[in-house]
């Protein structure tokens, strides 16, 4: 079910097989090696965000975001990611769904590659998360377990210098989209308001609703795009002027994480997997 309706999962099948054809087929040749030494190929993106009605208290406030980690699909990435990551310090980490990779895999296995990731990452507030449309429901209580607060289709209120920002995670509106994320979206009490969602498909809704910034993923950036970074595939049904990177909806400014991992072949052309950390600030500061 997505937002504006059911789909048929089935289309999925056929790109599928595809993906396990071309894969095979590539393999043997050098696009293939240097496909993959692309997908290992990460980036560290840092920068800033002025924001009107940041509260006073948060100006400065930093926000690691992550999104599509897959290690389970590509464990060759964890070390990567772990040089990547190491020496961060931020306020906030904000993990936009997508952990697994394979269903076959054991959640476990895609939690613990993910925390060795992070081993050497300071978080100095909450670890949040959302799901995506790879994470079953038992991966919340798994990343429980691993000292995130997993929101689904409800808000984590932060409290800094007597000011308060509202943190709202919906579950993954792609694939398991229900009017609860519509409620959800709508509960606040006036709050500076971020959106944690995993694909961009609702920037529509969170803009209507007042929220200054939404936070996402699932497209992977496109992961296999043409020269200049244009995606050939996003896997988007609306909201497709977000597939990645910085983008604005209305009032409301949006940033679609291009994802550490990869999904369907572990190949990347022409959109690095990224790291981002993500500074909020109050305008004329």
């Amino acid at each position: 079910m997505g937002r504006d309706g059911p789909f048929a999962r089935w289309r999925h099948k056929p790109l599928a097989v595809a993906m396990g054809i071309a894969g095979a087929l590539l393999k043997p040749t050098p696009v293939y090696t240097r496909g993959r030494r692309n997908a290992l190929d990460l980036r560290r993106v840092e920068f800033e965000l002025e924001l009107p009605g940041l509260p006073a208290s948060f100006d400065g406030y930093r926000i690691l975001h992550l999104s599509d980690t897959h290690l389970d699909y590509f464990p060759e990435l964890v070390p990567a990611a772990r040089s990547l990551l190491a020496g961060i310090e931020v306020d906030m980490l904000a993990l936009t769904g997508d952990v697994q990779g394979l269903h076959r895999n054991p959640i476990e296995q895609a939690t613990g590659l993910l925390m060795e990731a992070l081993q050497d990452v300071r978080v100095r507030g909450p670890r949040l998360a959302v799901l995506g449309n790879h994470d079953p429901i038992a991966m919340a209580d798994v990343l429980a377990r691993e000292g995130f607060e997993v929101l689904i289709n409800r808000s984590a209120v932060l409290e800094q210098g007597g000011d308060r920002l509202r943190v709202t995670g919906l579950d993954d509106v792609n694939s398991f989209y229900t009017e609860a994320a519509q409620r959800a979206l709508g509960e606040h009490e006036d709050e500076f308001r971020i959106a944690l969602i995993h694909s961009p498909e609702v920037a529509d809704d969170a803009d209507a609703a007042g929220y200054a910034l939404y936070l996402c993923g699932h497209t992977h950036g496109g992961q296999i795009c043409l020269p200049g970074g244009r995606p050939v595939m996003t896997r988007l049904r609306r909201c497709h002027h977000a597939a990645s990177g910085l983008w604005r909806q209305g009032d409301m400014i949006g940033y679609t994480n291009r994802g550490l991992g990869v999904a369907g072949l572990p190949l990347r052309f022409n959109s690095r997997g990224e790291a981002a950390v993500i500074t909020l600030r109050r305008p004329g500061r």
